[in-house]
């Protein structure tokens, strides 16, 4: 019996059902076929698709790991950071203003968030690695001023990933190498552009300003927390 089916022009489908008699499948008739056959028995252009293999995979693995990878250098970092923090050289640093890039500057603790990070001075990408930077021409913590801080939300540690759960009254703590401070957190945070410079321009009275990315993943904009300084302890201990 031959198969007439109206979906399909005569010749395409042959009879089925003959002894010894097989449909063969004709790639001449398809273009892509062609190509297909063609870099398969072709040397060249199978070991490129064999390397452009490899190099996905490896991509995929390396795009999967890459958070985890930071967040330990992160943690090495910030040990590294926790052991001269307070010393008596560090607090000569602190106080005539000689704390370099990427130096610890202050520790920031978060109740609700369950986040306690050292800060180091700058915001460049090489200190930004530590977790969260001090922007270096703001007011410094405990100060008169705008003191800000940048902090990851995805990896180098993402001590500002529940940045956003932070609401009227929430409490943040900065320790600095001499005292410490409280600031209560004003209003719920708010997202403007990135390059709106005027959140961490200079303010009236004693404010702290963190930023971060919004939304997590993704550069397109900031997220941002401010908190008016509510009372300060000098010295510690």
């Amino acid at each position: 019996m031959t198969d007439r089916s109206p979906l399909y022009p005569d010749g395409v489908l042959s009879d089925r059902g003959r002894p010894g008699q097989e449909t063969p499948i004709d790639r001449t008739r398809s273009g892509l076929g062609m190509v297909v056959d063609s870099w398969r028995n072709r040397p060249v252009p199978r070991r490129i698709l064999g390397t452009l293999s490899v190099l996905m995979l490896l991509g995929g693995v390396a795009l999967f790991a890459w958070p985890f990878a930071t967040n330990l250098y992160t943690d090495w970092r910030q040990a590294r950071l926790a052991d001269g923090f307070g010393s008596p050289a560090h607090q000569r640093a602190y106080v005539t203003r000689t704390i370099r890039p990427g130096d610890a500057l202050t520790r920031i603790v978060i109740p609700k968030l369950g986040v306690d990070a050292i800060v180091v001075e700058g915001t460049t990408l090489s200190a930004l690695r530590a977790g969260a930077g001090h922007y270096e021409h703001s007011a410094l913590p405990c100060e008169r001023g705008n003191a800000a801080i940048a902090g990851h939300r995805t990896t180098y540690g993402k001590p500002f990933a529940d940045l956003d759960r932070l609401a009227d009254g929430d409490r943040i703590v900065l320790v600095t190498p001499v005292g410490r401070c409280t600031y209560e957190v004003k209003g719920d945070p708010w997202i403007t552009v990135p390059g709106d410079f005027g959140v961490i321009a200079p303010k009236k009275g004693s404010l702290l300003t963190l930023t971060t990315c919004d939304p997590p993943g993704s550069a397109a904009m900031r997220l941002i927390v401010r908190a008016e300084l509510e009372r300060t302890e000098l010295p510690i201990g």
